[in-house]
C-alpha cells in the first residue's frame, strides 16, 4: 500500500524519480528545513529577484518523470524550467510577453566563455570604480543625466549617476546582457525604498525610517557602487556554478505573446506556472528596469495583472486568456504530449479547461506552500494540474 503523501516525510531524492515513480505517492509540503533557501536558489535561479517563480525541484521532478525530447514554457518567466531542463540535457522552449523575463532567461541560458565573460566583468568595474572614486584617471569632463522622471524621483543623485556611468560602458563588451542584468539588479537595491520594501515600494523614500528589516532607524540609499561590485561577483560565480553542471541541448527564448506566437513542433512535455489572477503586475514588478535599460513596455498585454483586479469579470477575461494560449500551443504539441500546469486556482478557473481544449486530466496534486523569506510570509496552497493531449 502506498503511503499516504500528507503523513509521508517531504520528498527530496530528486534524482530517483524515473518514468515510473507514482507522482501522488510524493510529499511536496517542503519546509525549510527539507529544502532550504540555498537549494531553492541554487546557481542562477537566483541571478536577480522576481517574484511568483515556482522552485526549480518541481520542474526537476516532471523532466525525470516524464523524459521529454522538447519541453516548453508558455509562460517562461525568470525561466525556471528552461535551466532544469538545460541542467538535465532536455531542449526547451520559452515564451514571454516581458522583454525584461527574456533578458533575464536567455542570461540564465546562455553557453558562456568564462574566461571572457569574467574579464568583461572585472574590466568594467575597474573602469567605474577608477571613476568614481575621483583623481587622477577620472574623467572630470563625464556628464551623466537625464530626463527620465521615473529615475529622478526613485534615485538618489549619486546613485543615479553611477548607475547611468555603468550604463554608458556596457557596449564597449560582448556579453552586454549579463551587464544589464547586473546593472538591474544593483538598480533595485539602490531605489530610494525602505530595505524591507524592496517588493513592493509604495513611493520613494527620502526622510530617515524605522526599518523592520534591521530593527532600528535606517538612512535612504544613496549609493550604487557597492551594489554593483557585489552583484557582479555573485553573478559571474552563479553562472561558473551553472556551467560546470548544464549539459548540451538547445534552448529557444521567444519574447511574444504565447496566443498568437507559433511555437515548434514536437513539444512532448509543457511545464509551466501560469500568472495568478489579480496578484502581480509583472512589468510593474521590474518598472526600474524598464526605465533604465529602455525597454519595450507591454504591460496592456499581460494576463491576469492586478491591475485588474480578481472580479468575476476579471477572472473570465483570465481564464478565457489562458483558455487561448494553451489552445494555440496544443497545435504545436505530440500527440501523446503531458502538460504540468502550476498554480493557485483558489476560484476553481482550471476545472472545465482541460475537456474545453482537448485534454484530460490524469492527475491532480495539491501541495502547501510556505513562504519563509521576507515579509510576504503567508501560507497558500497550490495546485498542480497534469493533463494529457487526447487525440
Amino acid at each position: 500500500m502506498t503511503e499516504n503523501p500528507v503523513y509521508a516525510s517531504p520528498f527530496i531524492d530528486f534524482t530517483s524519480i524515473t518514468p515510473d515513480t507514482p507522482l501522488g505517492s510524493l510529499n511536496l509540503n517542503w519546509r525549510e528545513r527539507d529544502l532550504p533557501e540555498r537549494e531553492r536558489t541554487k546557481h542562477v535561479h537566483r541571478l536577480h529577484p522576481y517574484l511568483g517563480k515556482f522552485i526549480p525541484q518541481l520542474a526537476e521532478i516532471f523532466l525525470r518523470k516524464y523524459r521529454p525530447k522538447l519541453v516548453c514554457d508558455p509562460f517562461c518567466g525568470s525561466g525556471t524550467t528552461l535551466v532544469e531542463s538545460i541542467a538535465l540535457g532536455v531542449d526547451s522552449v520559452g515564451c514571454d510577453i516581458s522583454e525584461f523575463n527574456c533578458l533575464l532567461t536567455r542570461v540564465k541560458t546562455a553557453d558562456y566563455d568564462l574566461s571572457l565573460l569574467e574579464r568583461e566583468i572585472r574590466d568594467i568595474l575597474t573602469k567605474i570604480d577608477l571613476q568614481l572614486r575621483g583623481g587622477l584617471f577620472a574623467d572630470n569632463t563625464l556628464q551623466f543625466e537625464t530626463e527620465n522622471d521615473y529615475l529622478r524621483a526613485w534615485y538618489h543623485p549619486r546613485a543615479l549617476y553611477q548607475l547611468l556611468y555603468y550604463r554608458s560602458l556596457i557596449p564597449r563588451y560582448f556579453y552586454q546582457d549579463v551587464l544589464r542584468v547586473i546593472l538591474s539588479r544593483a538598480a533595485r537595491s539602490a531605489r530610494l525604498v525602505p530595505h524591507y520594501e524592496l517588493d513592493w515600494p509604495k513611493k520613494p523614500q527620502t526622510e530617515p525610517y524605522y526599518c523592520f528589516k534591521h530593527h532600528r532607524i535606517c538612512q535612504p540609499t544613496d549609493d550604487a557602487l557597492e551594489f554593483l561590485k557585489r552583484y557582479s561577483i555573485d553573478t559571474l560565480k552563479r553562472i561558473q556554478a551553472f556551467s560546470s553542471i548544464r549539459k548540451d541541448a538547445s534552448v529557444q527564448v521567444i519574447c511574444g505573446d504565447a496566443r498568437e506566437i507559433t511555437f515548434p513542433q514536437g513539444i512532448d512535455l509543457v511545464i509551466t506556472s501560469p500568472p495568478y489572477v489579480g496578484i502581480i503586475d509583472y512589468h510593474e514588478q521590474h518598472r526600474y528596469a524598464y526605465e533604465l535599460l529602455n525597454l519595450p513596455w507591454r504591460a496592456e498585454k499581460e494576463i491576469g495583472p492586478a491591475s485588474k483586479g480578481s472580479s468575476q469579470k476579471a477572472q473570465k477575461e483570465y481564464i478565457e486568456q489562458i483558455a487561448d494560449v494553451f489552445a494555440n500551443l496544443r497545435q504545436s504539441l505530440t500527440s501523446d504530449a503531458i502538460v504540468v500546469v502550476i498554480v493557485n486556482d483558489r476560484y476553481g478557473l482550471y476545472e472545465a479547461l482541460p475537456q474545453q481544449l482537448g485534454f484530460t486530466l490524469e492527475e491532480r496534486l495539491e501541495r502547501h506552500v510556505n513562504r519563509r523569506t521576507g515579509r510576504r510570509n503567508n501560507d497558500f496552497y497550490e495546485s498542480i494540474l497534469i493533463w494529457r493531449r487526447t487525440t
